[in-house]
């Protein structure tokens, strides 16, 4: 565990140059006490760290000093190798990039290590998106990730659910999930999110702007992802599920709303059913998620719900009825047959 910590400091003043006592402690999770001690070890064993004093001190190792990457454990060297990486490079224009760095990497290993490597990278394999899932390609994902590389401001039109809009933004960073790339970008002293395939014109503006020192990418993703969920799960629902539907739960519902139907799920009865809370986003789209489950889940309330779901059945059992034709017109929420 030390000797992990101490590769993973001696790394990250390789990376990022000077760094703080607090900011290595912050880093690596452990005390400033502890980070003392682990640079006595590192300069006991040689390697040439110093220390500068006042507000814009720290530890920095000696100019022109690289490690070679022998501290790697097996699978650690084997992981830079899952082959998921390449696709999304590719959509960067950073293919050719990455095929570079990952032959220099391996080059540099030790023989044991880069057999291991290669046996990783042969026999497993990341493909990101779904099965249901068509990989997107915007046409302007290679300039904004330019634009997000070289602290360039972008003026995009961009195609919203309410029409479109016109906004000059400051790129911070590419996020991929999915099948999907989104954008966060600061426009107007706000942080948003835009799904790069719907911008639809852009233009690099003249000039760079300055990066937030503390913004954090991967956080404000995380926090975002959890804001969106509150919002878009706006009414909530009372269902009965079946054994069958209980099991199948975690495929066909989403985790927040998922973790809901647990919260408030009801003792089962004698044949296993269950009584609980679903969140939902709308009547309509809960009416046509609720029908996957066919049998295995009764609506409760609200009542409005119930009746849509009944007339949806009655209109397809008789659709199904041999020898009788239904119309095609579209089903009115809350009409009756």
């Amino acid at each position: 565990m030390r000797a992990s910590r101490l590769l993973s400091m001696l790394m990250l003043l390789q990376i990022r140059g000077r760094l703080t006592a607090p900011e290595l402690a912050r880093e690596l999770e452990v005390s400033i006490r502890t980070v003392y001690r682990d640079i006595d070890s590192l300069s006991a064993a040689g390697v040439p760290i110093y220390a500068e004093r006042g507000p814009a001190g720290g530890y920095q190792l000696m100019g022109g000093y690289r490690t070679r990457l022998t501290g790697l454990t097996p699978d650690e060297a084997g992981s830079l190798f899952l082959a998921g990486a390449p696709g999304p490079a590719a959509e960067l224009g950073l293919g050719e990039v990455l095929a570079a760095a990952q032959l220099k990497l391996l080059a540099s290993l030790p023989a044991d290590l880069r057999q291991q490597a290669e046996r990783i990278g042969a026999r497993f394999h990341l493909d990101t998106p779904g099965w249901h899932q068509e990989s997107e390609k915007p046409p302007f994902l290679t300039e904004v990730a330019g634009a997000v590389w070289e602290q360039r401001p972008l003026r995009i039109r961009y195609q919203r659910w309410s029409g479109e809009v016109i906004r000059e933004i400051n790129p911070l960073g590419l996020v991929r999930k999915g099948a999907a790339w989104y954008l966060v970008a600061s426009a107007g002293g706000q942080c948003r999110t835009y799904r790069v395939i719907r911008i639809e014109e852009l233009e690099t503006l003249d000039g760079q702007f300055e990066r937030p020192a503390d913004f954090d990418l991967a956080a404000f993703w995380t926090e975002s992802q959890a804001t969106f969920q509150e919002r878009l799960y706006r009414d909530e629902i009372t269902i009965r599920l079946s054994p069958v539907a209980i099991e199948h739960l975690e495929h066909a519902v989403a985790a927040p709303a998922r973790q809901r139907v647990l919260e408030t799920a009801s003792s089962p009865d004698a044949a296993g059913w269950i009584t609980a809370r679903l969140p939902i986003e709308t009547q309509e789209i809960a009416r046509w998620e609720l029908l996957h489950f066919g049998a295995e889940v009764e609506v409760l309330e609200p009542v409005e719900l119930r009746e849509q779901i009944r007339v949806t059945v009655e209109r397809m059992a008789r659709l199904y009825h041999i020898g009788e034709a239904m119309p095609s017109a579209p089903l009115a929420t809350g009409t009756t047959p």
